[in-house]
């Protein structure tokens, strides 16, 4: 008689409790397993159950239903312990000690487990497995043959895993162009979901023969992922001021996705090459922090863009087709010409050594005023240079920088509009005794000996005031640099007035002309 034993259900049920326990407190994302081993012990309980009812029924021991009933249950009971077995090692120890081998593993694993206890079920029933492979070995043989795809696509699947070429969670892009994350790797194939929210089922041999690039991955680790916004700006503008605007806009405040470092930066991308446009082409590079939110992510930044542009009084590209007419008249253009004047009188009024000068002459350099731009890193003059004219910054910051002796250039002083440098170049022709080097985009005018000249030979007493604008100037850095008490200032003064004197009559020829006068 078949004999049955209720020890065998009673231990695979206990096993299972503990290690649903176990899971739920120490690995509640792998919940979905406890379902196999429920479903297992409850197969094995509902066949000791059919055994036992089979045995009621005065089953012999050579009845083959209840044969093949006790080689299932012997079975199963075997197979739910070595399931348990697997869950509590790839689910609860192996994540405990930070070992998180490939899903597939644990499939592969509890494959073996299944036909290691299900040959030790035959051999304990008295049936021997090597004769029951043998009988199958042709029809193996024969769907190996027609399953050559199947086979490939689950060996890709083996070899994906083991490499760890790609991971759940990682974003690819295959060679269509087609993005998305990897939601899982399973034996035939791949599933990729796409950022509208599309699974994209990739055979796993196909995956494995072509290209696919792992986005946002540097040695082996998360990244950002590089993105593109572009836009066109008209020629009308400079690109120093289209760039800078649009930089310190973005990095002024932190923007929803996009990775602080590397920070965001704008590039001139490339003129336009058609005759019909007149714009240049800027494109913003940015890293994206979450890939999912790529065009959200871009939208953001195309409106800091436009605020930054809109603050900046720059307007984007309009199209090609659109043409500016506008009225132009010899009233219209002696209003543009008065204004700029004006503005131009308004920077000179800011110089403090040209205060000595009267509305008219001031009237008078203003129309010999050169416009003189440039951007953020130029050399606006070098140390040593001789230039005999004056700079005056109406926008933007310089930096004043002095090489000493080793010939290591030192910031010695910044100069942001409205300001002046140059001054003893114009005056007295001494080469610069600095380099000027431009922090940002910067606007300047600049006054040549040849527009002060004939001020100065008008009016020789100008020279005097001058010089004594420049002397308290002079001294005052000076004593700012020694450290010096305020005592011997007016000594000091008077004495570097009378230099300066001599050296700006010598310059501007202002002997010769008086002894001409005489």
């Amino acid at each position: 008689m078949v004999s049955v034993s209720w020890i065998g259900p009673a231990v695979v049920a206990l096993c299972v409790l503990i290690t649903a326990f176990l899971v739920n407190r120490f690995a509640p994302k792998r919940r979905p397993h406890i379902r196999r081993l429920v479903w297992l012990a409850g197969l094995y309980v509902a066949s000791v159950g059919t055994l036992w009812a089979l045995r009621k029924l005065g089953a012999l021991d050579g009845d083959s239903t209840a044969k093949t009933v006790a080689i299932v249950a012997d079975w199963l009971g075997r197979f739910g312990i070595a399931n348990v077995a697997v869950v509590l090692l790839f689910d609860v120890v192996l994540p405990r000690v930070r070992v998180e081998p490939p899903a597939i593993i644990t499939d592969v694993v509890i494959f073996g487990a299944g036909v290691v206890t299900l040959f030790s079920a035959l051999r304990t029933m008295g049936v021997e497995p090597a004769n029951i492979a043998a009988t199958s070995a042709v029809v193996t043989a024969v769907l190996a043959i027609g399953m050559q795809a199947t086979l490939g696509n689950v060996i890709g699947g083996v070899a994906l895993q083991l490499d760890n070429s790609i991971r759940e969670g990682d974003w690819i892009q295959l060679e269509n162009g087609r993005q998305g994350r990897v939601k899982e790797i399973r034996w035939r194939h791949t599933l990729i979901e796409t950022r509208d929210f599309d699974v994209i089922v990739v055979p796993n041999a196909t995956l494995l023969a072509g290209m696919f690039t792992i986005l946002g991955m540097r040695d082996g680790k998360a990244a950002p992922h590089r993105m593109w916004v572009h836009f066109n700006v008209d020629f009308r503008y400079s690109p120093a001021d289209v760039v800078g605007s649009v930089e310190a806009s973005l990095r002024a405040a932190p923007i929803e996705g996009v990775a602080e470092d590397p920070p965001p930066n704008c590039i001139c991308y490339d003129f336009a090459r058609a005759e019909n446009d007149s714009v240049a082409r800027y494109s913003v590079r940015y890293f994206l922090t979450d890939l999912a939110r790529d065009d959200p992510t871009s939208s953001l930044v195309r409106t800091r863009i436009f605020a930054a542009l809109k603050r900046a009084g720059i307007p984007l590209a309009v199209p090609a087709a659109m043409r500016f007419i506008e009225e132009d008249d010899l009233e219209r253009r002696e209003r543009k010409k008065q204004a700029e004047l004006e503005k131009r009188i308004d920077a000179l009024s800011k110089v403090e050594i040209l205060r000595p000068l009267t509305s008219n002459e001031l009237v008078m350099i203003a129309e010999g005023l050169s416009y003189a731009p440039f951007a953020a890193g130029e050399t606006i003059t070098r140390q040593g240079a001789i230039a005999h004219f004056l700079y005056i910054v109406t926008r933007g910051a310089v930096e004043v920088r002095v090489r000493g002796a080793e010939g290591v250039e030192t910031a010695v002083a910044k100069i942001e509009a409205p300001g002046f440098f140059g001054e003893m170049g114009l005056m007295t022709g001494e080469p610069r005794l600095a380099t000027v080097v431009a922090l940002s985009p910067v606007d300047c005018y600049r006054l040549d000996k040849g527009g002060f000249q004939k001020i100065v030979s008008q009016r020789p007493e100008v020279a005097a005031d001058i010089s004594a604008v420049l002397a308290l100037r002079k001294v005052e850095l000076q004593m700012a640099r020694e450290n010096c008490d305020a005592a011997a200032k007016e000594g000091r003064v008077a004495a570097a007035r009378g230099e300066l004197l001599g050296a700006i009559r010598k310059f501007f020829a202002l002997e010769d002309t008086s002894q001409r006068r005489g």
